[in-house]
Protein backbone atom coordinates (compact mmCIF):
# COMPACT_ATOMS: atom_id res chain seq x y z
CA UNK A 1 0.00 0.00 0.00
CA UNK A 2 1.07 3.58 -0.60
CA UNK A 3 2.52 5.66 2.42
CA UNK A 4 -0.13 7.75 3.70
CA UNK A 5 0.12 11.09 4.21
CA UNK A 6 -1.63 12.73 7.74
CA UNK A 7 -3.64 15.54 7.61
CA UNK A 8 -3.05 18.08 10.74
CA UNK A 9 -3.79 16.96 13.90
CA UNK A 10 -6.93 18.94 15.19
CA UNK A 11 -5.13 19.95 18.42
CA UNK A 12 -2.80 21.93 16.24
CA UNK A 13 -2.28 23.48 12.52
CA UNK A 14 -6.01 22.67 11.24
CA UNK A 15 -5.70 21.79 7.55
CA UNK A 16 -8.29 23.91 5.37
CA UNK A 17 -10.25 20.93 4.35
CA UNK A 18 -11.39 20.63 8.20
CA UNK A 19 -12.35 24.63 8.84
CA UNK A 20 -15.69 25.01 8.99
CA UNK A 21 -17.43 24.78 5.44
CA UNK A 22 -14.84 22.55 4.57
CA UNK A 23 -14.80 19.17 2.73
CA UNK A 24 -13.86 16.80 6.05
CA UNK A 25 -15.68 13.14 5.06
CA UNK A 26 -17.78 11.30 2.40
CA UNK A 27 -20.28 8.31 3.71
CA UNK A 28 -22.06 5.63 1.37
CA UNK A 29 -25.00 4.17 2.64
CA UNK A 30 -25.63 0.78 0.43
CA UNK A 31 -27.59 -1.98 0.67
CA UNK A 32 -25.07 -4.40 0.04
CA UNK A 33 -22.55 -3.87 2.49
CA UNK A 34 -20.42 -6.90 2.53
CA UNK A 35 -20.35 -6.31 -1.24
CA UNK A 36 -19.83 -2.77 -1.44
CA UNK A 37 -16.76 -3.02 0.90
CA UNK A 38 -15.53 -6.09 -1.19
CA UNK A 39 -15.49 -3.72 -3.97
CA UNK A 40 -13.82 -0.41 -2.56
CA UNK A 41 -11.68 -2.74 -0.79
CA UNK A 42 -10.32 -4.41 -3.67
CA UNK A 43 -10.23 -0.97 -6.02
CA UNK A 44 -8.56 1.55 -3.47
CA UNK A 45 -6.75 -0.61 -1.10
CA UNK A 46 -9.36 0.20 2.13
CA UNK A 47 -9.66 -1.76 5.09
CA UNK A 48 -12.91 -1.90 7.38
CA UNK A 49 -13.42 -1.32 10.56
CA UNK A 50 -16.96 -1.55 11.83
CA UNK A 51 -18.34 1.79 14.18
CA UNK A 52 -19.27 1.08 16.84
CA UNK A 53 -17.16 -2.17 17.09
CA UNK A 54 -18.61 -5.23 16.35
CA UNK A 55 -21.31 -4.14 14.19
CA UNK A 56 -22.51 -4.47 11.00
CA UNK A 57 -24.44 -0.90 10.81
CA UNK A 58 -21.34 1.44 9.61
CA UNK A 59 -17.79 1.03 9.31
CA UNK A 60 -14.93 3.71 8.75
CA UNK A 61 -12.59 2.96 5.79
CA UNK A 62 -9.53 2.91 6.60
CA UNK A 63 -5.80 3.63 4.42
CA UNK A 64 -2.77 2.76 6.32
CA UNK A 65 -5.14 2.68 9.47
CA UNK A 66 -6.31 5.91 8.52
CA UNK A 67 -10.30 6.76 8.40
CA UNK A 68 -10.54 8.01 4.67
CA UNK A 69 -14.19 7.26 4.72
CA UNK A 70 -17.62 5.50 6.00
CA UNK A 71 -19.93 2.38 4.46
CA UNK A 72 -23.21 2.44 5.85
CA UNK A 73 -26.22 -0.32 5.31
CA UNK A 74 -29.30 1.02 4.32
CA UNK A 75 -32.31 -0.29 6.46
CA UNK A 76 -34.33 -2.88 4.38
CA UNK A 77 -37.54 -0.98 3.89
CA UNK A 78 -36.10 1.86 2.47
CA UNK A 79 -35.36 2.42 -1.30
CA UNK A 80 -33.52 5.23 -1.60
CA UNK A 81 -30.52 6.06 -3.93
CA UNK A 82 -27.15 4.97 -3.30
CA UNK A 83 -25.11 7.84 -3.25
CA UNK A 84 -22.08 9.23 -2.33
CA UNK A 85 -21.97 11.75 0.21
CA UNK A 86 -19.97 14.47 1.26
CA UNK A 87 -19.63 15.83 4.77
CA UNK A 88 -18.96 19.92 5.99
CA UNK A 89 -17.08 20.99 8.68
CA UNK A 90 -19.46 22.98 11.18
CA UNK A 91 -18.15 24.60 14.51
CA UNK A 92 -21.83 24.34 15.83
CA UNK A 93 -24.00 21.76 13.46
CA UNK A 94 -27.31 22.81 14.99
CA UNK A 95 -26.53 26.75 14.21
CA UNK A 96 -25.81 25.71 10.61
CA UNK A 97 -28.56 23.36 10.55
CA UNK A 98 -30.94 26.29 11.35
CA UNK A 99 -28.98 28.28 8.66
CA UNK A 100 -29.90 26.07 6.18
CA UNK A 101 -33.27 26.03 7.00
CA UNK A 102 -33.66 29.58 7.11
CA UNK A 103 -31.95 30.20 3.30
CA UNK A 104 -34.91 27.72 1.67
CA UNK A 105 -32.55 24.20 2.54
CA UNK A 106 -33.86 21.12 4.03
CA UNK A 107 -32.55 19.20 7.48
CA UNK A 108 -34.09 15.43 6.55
CA UNK A 109 -31.61 14.28 9.71
CA UNK A 110 -30.68 15.22 12.74
CA UNK A 111 -28.59 17.18 14.45
CA UNK A 112 -28.05 14.39 16.34
CA UNK A 113 -24.71 12.73 18.27
CA UNK A 114 -22.77 10.48 16.69
CA UNK A 115 -20.43 9.11 18.77
CA UNK A 116 -17.19 10.72 17.48
CA UNK A 117 -19.04 14.20 16.76
CA UNK A 118 -22.06 15.20 15.91
CA UNK A 119 -24.12 15.54 12.24
CA UNK A 120 -26.85 16.55 10.40
CA UNK A 121 -27.93 15.65 7.18
CA UNK A 122 -29.22 18.05 4.70
CA UNK A 123 -30.80 19.25 1.01
CA UNK A 124 -29.91 22.61 -0.71
CA UNK A 125 -33.06 24.17 -2.62
CA UNK A 126 -32.33 22.43 -5.98
CA UNK A 127 -32.56 19.03 -3.85
CA UNK A 128 -28.55 17.80 -3.70
CA UNK A 129 -27.72 16.00 -0.21
CA UNK A 130 -25.09 16.76 1.81
CA UNK A 131 -23.95 16.52 5.37
CA UNK A 132 -22.21 18.94 8.05
CA UNK A 133 -20.14 17.47 10.53
CA UNK A 134 -19.37 18.99 14.27
CA UNK A 135 -16.30 16.67 15.07
CA UNK A 136 -15.32 16.56 18.56
CA UNK A 137 -12.92 12.76 18.83
CA UNK A 138 -12.92 12.33 14.96
CA UNK A 139 -12.81 15.55 12.84
CA UNK A 140 -12.82 13.84 9.61
CA UNK A 141 -10.83 12.10 6.87
CA UNK A 142 -7.34 11.14 8.58
CA UNK A 143 -5.31 11.74 5.16
CA UNK A 144 -5.11 12.94 1.87
CA UNK A 145 -3.03 13.14 -1.65
CA UNK A 146 -2.98 9.84 -2.14
CA UNK A 147 -4.09 7.21 -4.10
CA UNK A 148 -7.61 5.96 -2.29
CA UNK A 149 -8.29 8.84 -0.71
CA UNK A 150 -10.97 11.90 -1.54
CA UNK A 151 -9.98 14.75 -3.53
CA UNK A 152 -12.35 16.96 -4.44
CA UNK A 153 -16.58 17.44 -4.26
CA UNK A 154 -18.67 19.16 -7.15
CA UNK A 155 -21.96 20.31 -7.03
CA UNK A 156 -23.71 19.18 -10.60
CA UNK A 157 -26.61 21.33 -10.88
CA UNK A 158 -28.41 22.90 -13.44
CA UNK A 159 -26.75 26.38 -13.17
CA UNK A 160 -24.93 27.83 -10.64
CA UNK A 161 -26.93 31.20 -9.89
CA UNK A 162 -29.79 29.46 -8.51
CA UNK A 163 -27.43 27.95 -5.70
CA UNK A 164 -24.53 29.27 -4.67
CA UNK A 165 -25.90 31.79 -2.62
CA UNK A 166 -27.08 29.28 -0.57
CA UNK A 167 -24.06 27.81 0.07
CA UNK A 168 -22.13 31.39 0.55
CA UNK A 169 -24.81 32.36 3.04
CA UNK A 170 -24.61 28.51 4.68
CA UNK A 171 -20.74 28.03 5.29
CA UNK A 172 -19.34 31.48 4.47
CA UNK A 173 -17.50 30.62 1.00
CA UNK A 174 -15.72 33.18 -1.15
CA UNK A 175 -17.06 32.26 -4.47
CA UNK A 176 -15.38 32.74 -7.56
CA UNK A 177 -16.69 32.36 -11.09
CA UNK A 178 -15.31 30.64 -13.86
CA UNK A 179 -14.68 33.36 -16.57
CA UNK A 180 -15.89 31.90 -19.55
CA UNK A 181 -19.28 32.39 -21.65
CA UNK A 182 -19.63 28.35 -21.96
CA UNK A 183 -18.93 26.69 -19.03
CA UNK A 184 -20.96 27.38 -15.96
CA UNK A 185 -18.47 26.91 -12.65
CA UNK A 186 -18.07 28.73 -9.43
CA UNK A 187 -15.18 27.76 -6.71
CA UNK A 188 -16.39 27.55 -3.46
CA UNK A 189 -13.23 29.14 -1.17
CA UNK A 190 -12.25 29.45 2.23
CA UNK A 191 -9.24 32.14 2.79
CA UNK A 192 -8.80 31.62 -0.82
CA UNK A 193 -8.22 28.43 -1.25
CA UNK A 194 -10.55 26.31 -3.60
CA UNK A 195 -12.29 23.51 -1.40
CA UNK A 196 -15.11 22.90 -3.68
CA UNK A 197 -17.06 23.75 -6.71
CA UNK A 198 -20.67 24.07 -8.25
CA UNK A 199 -20.73 23.03 -11.80
CA UNK A 200 -24.03 24.04 -14.13
CA UNK A 201 -24.40 21.61 -17.34
CA UNK A 202 -28.12 22.84 -18.00
CA UNK A 203 -30.13 20.20 -19.58
CA UNK A 204 -27.62 17.69 -19.50
CA UNK A 205 -27.82 16.88 -16.06
CA UNK A 206 -29.35 13.08 -15.86
CA UNK A 207 -32.84 13.29 -15.17
CA UNK A 208 -32.39 9.92 -12.94
CA UNK A 209 -29.90 11.70 -10.49
CA UNK A 210 -30.94 15.44 -10.20
CA UNK A 211 -28.34 17.68 -8.93
CA UNK A 212 -25.79 16.16 -6.82
CA UNK A 213 -22.18 16.46 -5.34
CA UNK A 214 -19.89 14.38 -6.69
CA UNK A 215 -16.94 13.00 -4.76
CA UNK A 216 -13.63 12.57 -6.82
CA UNK A 217 -11.01 9.67 -5.71
CA UNK A 218 -7.31 10.04 -5.94
CA UNK A 219 -5.94 7.08 -7.98
CA UNK A 220 -2.57 6.38 -8.94
CA UNK A 221 -3.15 5.89 -12.82
CA UNK A 222 -6.86 6.80 -13.73
CA UNK A 223 -6.98 4.23 -16.74
CA UNK A 224 -6.42 1.13 -14.73
CA UNK A 225 -8.63 2.04 -11.78
CA UNK A 226 -11.30 2.44 -14.41
CA UNK A 227 -10.24 -1.45 -15.89
CA UNK A 228 -10.45 -2.38 -12.46
CA UNK A 229 -14.15 -1.12 -11.77
CA UNK A 230 -15.16 -2.85 -14.30
CA UNK A 231 -14.04 -5.89 -13.84
CA UNK A 232 -15.36 -5.72 -10.33
CA UNK A 233 -18.47 -5.20 -11.77
CA UNK A 234 -19.18 -1.36 -11.51
CA UNK A 235 -19.46 0.68 -14.59
CA UNK A 236 -17.83 3.51 -16.74
CA UNK A 237 -20.21 6.71 -17.00
CA UNK A 238 -17.44 8.85 -18.84
CA UNK A 239 -13.93 7.50 -20.44
CA UNK A 240 -11.06 8.94 -19.03
CA UNK A 241 -9.63 11.85 -20.41
CA UNK A 242 -7.59 14.52 -19.34
CA UNK A 243 -8.67 18.09 -17.39
CA UNK A 244 -6.64 21.15 -16.62
CA UNK A 245 -6.53 19.36 -12.95
CA UNK A 246 -5.42 15.82 -14.35
CA UNK A 247 -6.65 12.66 -15.70
CA UNK A 248 -10.16 12.12 -14.65
CA UNK A 249 -12.72 9.48 -15.68
CA UNK A 250 -16.33 8.92 -14.00
CA UNK A 251 -17.86 5.86 -13.15
CA UNK A 252 -20.46 3.93 -10.57
CA UNK A 253 -19.91 0.70 -7.92
CA UNK A 254 -22.39 -2.39 -8.35
CA UNK A 255 -25.01 -0.69 -6.84
CA UNK A 256 -24.81 2.31 -8.76
CA UNK A 257 -23.13 4.84 -6.48
CA UNK A 258 -21.53 7.54 -8.96
CA UNK A 259 -18.26 8.67 -8.29
CA UNK A 260 -15.01 10.25 -10.67
CA UNK A 261 -11.61 8.97 -10.63
CA UNK A 262 -8.74 11.38 -10.67
CA UNK A 263 -5.02 11.69 -10.90
CA UNK A 264 -4.19 15.05 -9.42
CA UNK A 265 -1.97 17.44 -11.44
CA UNK A 266 1.30 18.27 -8.96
Amino acid sequence: MTEARESADPNGTTHARHTPGSPCWVSLMTHETAATQDFYGTLFGWEFQPRPPRTGSYAWALLDGHEVAGIGQLPPDRHLPVAWTPYFASADVDRTAETVRHSGGTVGVGPLDAGAGRLAIASDPSGAVFGIWQGVARPGTGITGVPGTPAWNELVTRDTESVVKFYEGVFGYELEPAVSADFDHVALRIDGRPVAGVHGVGNALPRDRGPHWLTYFEAAEVDGAVRRVTELGGRLLRAAHDSPYGRVATVADPEGAVFSLIRTVT
